[in-house]
């Protein structure tokens, strides 16, 4: 299986703009510009796509070991917070703050499992990052 994406950029850093797709068209022609990385803009940047794709990546690989567990969860919910230290332009890490509602699931077996997640999801495997996480079953 192979997913896609492109990027299209004209100008310079700091005046350009670009616009990024995805093979699926979810994203089509979102803009991106030195404003909406290093700024406030409206439009997307990298760092943010990387931290949405971690936090769907976990949220999933939380749902799939709790269906392993013969468990349904009523929600899950994922905050992926990429610090990007933009003096040395390096991303320092990635926290993820997951909260999940599961019936007949202990508060221990639901943090070794969110651990497990955190450690093997497939996008936690390709990031060479520092990665925290914090997890709140509800009642």
């Amino acid at each position: 299986m192979n997913r896609k994406a492109s990027a299209h950029w004209e100008g310079t850093l700091k005046e350009g703009k670009g616009h990024v797709s995805s093979q699926s068209t979810t994203l089509n022609k979102t803009q991106f510009s030195f404003k909406t990385r290093f700024e406030q803009g409206v439009g997307t940047n990298p760092e943010e796509l990387i931290a949405a794709a971690h936090a769907g990546c976990f949220t999933m690989a939380v749902g799939a070991a709790l269906t392993q567990a013969g468990l349904n969860p009523t929600s899950l919910d994922t905050e992926a917070t990429l610090d990007f230290d933009m003096a040395a332009l390096v991303i320092k890490g990635i926290h993820l703050e997951l909260t999940g509602k599961v019936s007949g699931l202990t508060n221990d077996k639901f943090q070794e499992i969110a651990k497990g997640a955190k450690e093997n999801c497939i996008i936690s495997k390709v990031l060479n990052t520092a990665i925290t996480m914090n997890a709140t079953l509800l009642s």
